[in-house]
């Protein structure tokens, strides 16, 4: 039985390779494209430089509120072996 689930796993992943390797190379991209993607490209580079000065910001935040919270000796400052 063992042989057999193993005889198996090894003949689908031949099979599956050589399906692979007869994909066709995608064809060359015109100057159109190539703009297209540079757009698509930078505005990626945007969103992502926008997301992580949000991150930061919301992370100052949360820092700043955990340190007034522990100034306070709020419920925030509480370690959590004084809360078991």
């Amino acid at each position: 039985m063992m042989k057999r689930a193993a005889l198996m796993t090894i003949a689908m992943a031949l099979m599956a390779g050589t399906a692979w390797a007869k994909l066709p190379a995608p064809p060359p991209m015109n100057d159109e494209q190539k703009v297209k993607a540079e757009a698509v490209k930078t505005k990626a580079a945007e969103d992502a430089k926008k997301e992580a000065g949000l991150l930061a910001k919301y992370q100052d935040k949360a820092a700043d509120s955990y340190k007034k919270g522990k100034a306070k000796g709020g419920a925030g400052a509480a370690s959590p072996k004084a809360r078991k």
